[in-house]
């Protein structure tokens, strides 16, 4: 399947002022299900423009703007070859069949970052219990999705677990931080995700064809395993990365900041197609 996906934001501002760098995570994570064939990004005229790897091995687009000026834009096009995939296609070791598993010392030694907890999380709607691990959590991200409200929420932070817990609603970003949070206290590596969630079936699903946040896990035999708690399901090709990291911060779609000699009046307008390509 091929797909093509279009996203622009303009901010405008009142007066003139000055920009920070810019850092826009939004170029596509390639494997052997997503190919990109086409990628094409501007911005601002004048703008260096520094394509690189971040720190999480993340491609992005890290911008200077030597001029103030009243507006700042990005425009990106991306054309993608999509193939599908069986997002429970793997077989776990041994070690880690039966949740609660315990990682071997070679795999701590990777994955003590993605296992410090930020916050302990107790959730009153599921309760750890031992039995086979892809089923407990595939349990976990049902009851997450059921028992937490979809919100959409353009800006902002994303909220702490807790935060979240006590709205019982929050936006994706907010379902991806709980869900990891809580599977780091139950010894489980987690990271979180960001791109884009392209799906043209009957099926509607929160978040689809917008920016979306979701989890990972690490488990050993499969790798890192993405679930979605906004939508209660395992990733598969629909769920296209584009960054990878600890915390939410680590995969902000977009990252910088305006400064001037007062207070400004600003507006920001986003938006994203999704389009399937035939022929």
């Amino acid at each position: 399947m091929k797909i093509k996906i279009l996203y622009r934001a303009d901010y405008r501002y009142e007066s003139e002022v000055s920009f920070s760098p810019h850092l826009f995570r939004l170029f596509p994570k390639q494997d052997q299900t997503i190919c990109s064939e086409k990628i094409r990004f501007e911005t601002n005229p004048g703008a260096d423009v520094q394509h690189r790897k971040d720190i999480f091995d993340n491609n992005i687009a890290f911008c200077f703007y030597p001029e103030p000026g009243t507006d700042l834009i990005a425009r990106l096009e991306i054309d993608l070859q999509l193939q599908e995939k069986n997002a429970f296609h793997f077989l776990l070791e041994s070690h880690a069949l039966e949740f609660p598993f315990q990682y071997k010392p070679d795999e701590l030694r990777v994955l003590a970052p993605y296992l410090q907890q930020n916050q302990k999380v107790l959730l009153h709607f599921w309760q750890p219990k031992p039995k086979p691990t892809v089923e407990a959590l595939m349990e976990l991200n049902s009851a997450l999705h059921q028992n937490i409200g979809y919100e959409r929420r353009e800006e902002g932070a994303a909220r702490t677990p807790n935060e979240t817990l006590l709205a019982g609603s929050g936006a994706c970003r907010d379902f991806a931080v709980l869900l990891a949070e809580t599977l780091r206290s139950q010894g489980i590596a987690a990271r979180l995700a960001s791109g884009y969630l392209c799906e043209f079936g009957e099926m509607e699903k929160r978040a689809e064809g917008a920016l979306h946040a979701w989890t990972e896990a690490y488990l050993p035999g499969a790798g890192w395993i993405g679930l979605d708690p906004t939508n209660g399901i395992f990733c598969n090709h629909n769920h296209i990365t584009t960054a990878l990291g600890l915390v939410s911060e680590d995969v902000s779609p977009v990252k910088g900041s305006y400064f001037g000699t007062r207070s400004v009046l600003s507006e920001m307008k986003t938006s994203l197609e999704m389009l399937k390509i035939t022929g």
